[in-house]
C-alpha cells in the first residue's frame, strides 16, 4: 500500500511539472525561459541573422516594429513570414508577440487606420463609436500583416493643452471617465478581431509637461496620490475589467507612490498597486528599456533585472539592436540560476507570457 501511495504521489507530481500552468520549469533551459519574458526589436527593413538565431533558439518571447522596419504592409508581412518560420523551428512551441505602436493620428507605424488620433475620437460626434471603429481598424490592420499585439490604448488623462500627451494628440480627454470610456471601448473592439491590447503607460502620464520625456530624461512626477488614483489610474479598472492582455508600465517615477524608482523598477507600484489594490493578473511590459530616465539604473542587463524584480513579465528591448536583447537574456537567465530572483515568482511570469502567446495566432 505504501509503494502504491508513492506510485502515485510521483505521478502527480510529474504531472503538475507538466501542466499547462507550469510548463517552464521542467521543459525550458534558462536562457529559454528567461527569453519568454524579452521583447526584441532590430534597425533596417531586414532583421538579422542574430535575431533569426535566438528565435530558432527559443530564446525570444516576441519582436517590437517601429518606422524604420517598414517600408510598406507587403515588405513587414513577408518579415514576418520570416521570423514566423524561423519560430516554427523553436523549441518554444507557441506563436512570437509581433507588435507595435497603432495608436492612431501622428503615433502610427503602419499606414491606414487608425486614422484618427485619441483626441480626435474623444472629439468626435460619437465618442464611443469612434473608439470602436479605431480599436477595430488597428487590430485589423495589424492582422493583415501578421501582427498580433498592439501598445494601445493610451489612458494617460492629459492635463493641459499642449502638454506632453496632448502635444500629439495621444490622449482621449481630461476627464478621466471619458479616458475610461473610450479606452475600453478601443481595446474591446481590437481584441476582438484576436490582436492584443496593451493599456499604458501605468500609473499615467497625464500629468507630465511639455518636454518631461522619459525616453530623453528622469522624469518625476509629484502628483499627491488621491489625484493619482482618481484621475490618472482611474481609466484601468474598466481596462482591467475588459481583459486588457497587457498593460505597460512609464518610467517616471511618482514619489506618492516609491520616491526611489521609476515605476517599472519599483514593486510598489507593479505589486502592490497594479497587482494587488487594483487586481491585475495579466502580462506587465515595460517601456523601452534603454530609455534614458533609467540612466542612473546600470547596464541593459542590470535594467531588465531590477524590472523583473519589480513584477514586469515582458522586458522591451528597443534599441534596434538584437544584442541588447540578448543581453537582458543573459543577465535574467543567469539571476534565475542563482536564486537571485525568486525561481517560482519568475515562473509564474514566464507562464503568464506563455498564456498569452498561446492565445494569439
Amino acid at each position: 500500500m505504501g509503494a502504491l501511495l508513492g506510485w502515485v504521489l510521483a505521478a502527480l507530481l510529474a504531472a503538475t511539472c507538466t501542466m499547462p500552468g507550469n510548463p517552464h520549469a521542467a521543459a525550458l533551459t534558462p536562457r529559454q525561459l528567461a527569453g519568454e519574458r524579452v521583447i526584441y526589436s532590430y534597425a533596417s527593413l531586414t532583421p538579422p541573422q542574430s535575431l533569426l538565431d535566438r528565435i530558432r533558439a527559443g530564446e525570444a518571447a516576441g519582436v517590437i516594429f517601429f518606422k524604420d522596419n517598414i517600408s510598406s504592409t507587403t515588405q513587414i508581412a513577408s518579415v514576418i513570414q520570416q521570423l514566423k518560420q524561423a519560430n516554427a523551428a523553436s523549441p518554444v512551441r507557441a506563436p512570437l508577440l509581433l507588435m507595435t505602436d497603432q495608436e492612431g493620428g501622428q503615433v502610427r507605424r503602419l499606414p491606414g487606420e487608425p486614422a484618427l488620433s485619441e483626441k480626435q475620437v474623444g472629439q468626435a460626434a460619437d465618442p464611443r463609436a469612434a473608439a470602436t471603429r479605431a480599436g477595430t481598424g488597428a487590430g485589423q490592420n495589424l492582422a493583415s500583416v501578421g501582427m498580433n499585439v498592439n501598445l494601445a490604448p493610451v489612458l494617460d488623462v492629459y492635463r493641459t493643452e499642449g502638454d506632453f500627451m496632448d502635444q500629439f494628440g495621444r490622449s482621449y480627454s481630461k476627464d478621466p471617465a471619458a479616458v475610461s470610456d473610450l479606452g475600453k471601448a478601443f481595446l474591446t473592439a481590437q481584441q476582438q478581431v484576436g490582436v492584443a491590447a496593451t493599456a499604458k503607460h501605468f500609473p499615467g502620464l497625464g500629468s507630465a509637461a511639455t518636454g518631461q520625456n522619459t525616453d530623453t530624461q528622469p522624469v518625476t512626477l509629484n502628483v499627491p496620490l488621491s489625484t493619482l488614483r482618481s484621475v490618472d489610474e482611474a481609466p484601468y479598472p474598466a481596462a482591467i475589467g475588459a481583459g486588457a492582455k497587457l498593460i505597460m508600465v512609464s518610467w517616471a517615477t511618482y514619489p506618492a507612490l516609491d520616491a526611489a524608482h521609476p515605476a517599472g523598477l519599483s514593486p510598489a507600484v507593479v505589486r502592490q498597486e497594479l497587482r494587488q489594490r487594483l487586481g491585475y493578473d495579466g502580462v506587465t511590459i515595460t517601456d523601452a528599456l534603454e530609455a534614458a530616465s533609467l540612466q542612473a539604473f546600470g547596464t541593459t542587463g542590470q535594467r531588465a533585472v531590477s524590472a523583473a524584480s519589480a513584477g514586469m513579465d515582458l522586458i522591451l528591448c528597443s534599441a534596434r539592436d538584437p544584442s541588447q536583447g540578448s543581453d537582458a537574456v543573459a543577465a535574467l537567465a543567469s539571476v534565475y540560476q542563482s536564486g537571485q530572483l525568486d525561481q517560482a515568482d519568475f515562473t509564474a511570469a514566464a507562464d503568464r507570457v506563455s498564456t498569452l502567446r498561446s492565445s494569439l495566432p
